[in-house]
């Protein structure tokens, strides 16, 4: 029906016609796939959810003498130091360290990512390796991101298609990266904001690939690879989405361009760091196949509960419910009802889509064609072989 190209062409002269996913899947209730598929160009979707295994690339500058920075800390946070001598990354889920005889703070790597782009100042404190050519041995400063060179977020995994419910079905409080879970059944969390996710959407990854344009933490991002932990070959039903943890993407964008309303620090009791991202992918109507799959519904797609009182790697569930039944918010789970909660943001969810759709209506944001296609026969590999020492 259109190229991307064609696309574009209606970007640029702000004739497109650009939807959220959630406007869609009520437009094909109402009138089907083909009349939508005949008048939409463009369907927004997006997440605002925790990233943990997200981070920036940050390159200070050098110093006067040189200085070959081995260790550093911004704002007590740990950056990893192994790279050139000025080149450092900052893990979201880094947690700060007792310093100097500062108290271990609940900031990590998500709340100086979070700061920097707001544009407040972070303490760096560094220990070089002296040689000839970088004979400083420490550096301590204050920078903010328009006194370095680069700063841009580099994130391996983001945008999990699918994943699970957190259930504890033991008698102690439990924490975890998706909060704290109650005994006995006491609550139900999950991280995935269901039908308006960006990779529900398009299950199969035909039109979202390497080289895709994105909305990465309110600036422009591009998918770079496939993610770690990518495991499309999840079991998936008729529909084609997946029934667990799926597909994943790596994901690139300027820091220096995002927005720390999008992209903000977090902490879960007794676990740790983490980081809270909006993502926007737009998904360009190319045929009717995509609306289709775009039209899926919450009750369409199931995620499995998971207990977390089994501390192993497979970890027993209750089954599978649907993202229609965790956001009525309550389950019933082997006769009890549950409450249910979700880590994931619904609401900014919704407004990052939103967002997207306002860019590419005013044409200050057009689509890209993908250069490869995400591997979509990568098996997962657990690490089952192990020693004893």
């Amino acid at each position: 029906m259109r190229t991307i190209a064609e696309i574009n062409e209606k970007i640029t002269c702000k004739r497109a016609v650009v939807w959220t996913v959630e406007q869609v899947k009520l437009k094909v209730e109402e009138v089907g796939v083909t009349k939508v598929a005949q008048e939409v160009d463009v369907i927004t979707t997006g997440t605002f959810e925790p990233m943990e295994s997200s981070g920036a690339i940050i390159n200070l500058g050098h110093t006067d003498p040189p200085i070959k920075i081995r260790r550093c800390w911004l704002d007590g946070v740990p950056a990893y130091a192994g790279f050139g001598a000025v080149d450092l990354y900052l893990g979201a889920s880094a947690a700060a360290e007792e310093i100097e005889g500062e108290e271990l703070r609940e900031n990590g790597g998500g709340h100086v990512i979070e700061n920097l782009i707001a544009g407040k100042p972070v303490h760096v404190r560094a220990q070089g390796q002296v040689t000839d050519c970088y004979p400083r041995a420490t550096f301590e400063t204050t920078i903010t991101r328009d006194t370095i060179n680069q700063f841009y977020l580099f994130n391996p995994r983001n945008l999990y298609q699918n994943f699970i419910v957190g259930v504890n079905g033991g008698d102690r409080p439990l924490f975890t990266y998706l909060g704290p879970l109650q005994p006995r059944l006491g609550n139900a969390v999950y991280s995935n904001p269901g039908a308006i996710s960006p990779l529900i959407n398009d299950p199969e990854l035909q039109v979202i690939g390497i080289g895709t344009r994105i909305f990465l933490g309110g600036g422009i991002g591009y998918v770079v690879w496939e993610g770690t932990q990518h495991f499309p070959l999840q079991k998936r039903l008729p529909n084609r989405t997946p029934i667990g943890p799926a597909a994943t993407l790596a994901l690139i964008g300027d820091a220096k361009q995002m927005d720390a309303r999008w992209v903000r620090g977090c902490y879960f009791k007794n676990y740790g760091p983490s980081l809270m991202l909006g993502v926007g992918v737009p998904i360009p109507v190319l045929n009717e196949e995509i609306v289709a799959r775009c039209a899926v519904q919450d009750k369409d797609i199931v995620a499995p509960i998971v207990d977390f009182s089994i501390p192993r790697r497979v970890r027993p569930t209750f089954g599978l419910v649907s993202y229609a039944q965790l956001k009525s918010g309550r389950i019933v789970i082997e006769g009890k009802i549950v409450r249910t909660a979700p880590v994931a943001s619904i609401y900014l969810s919704q407004q990052v889509a939103q967002e997207l759709k306002q860019w590419i209506e005013a044409g200050k944001f057009t689509l890209t064609e993908s250069v490869a296609s995400i591997p979509m026969e990568r098996s997962f590999l657990p690490q089952d072989r192990w020693t004893e020492f």
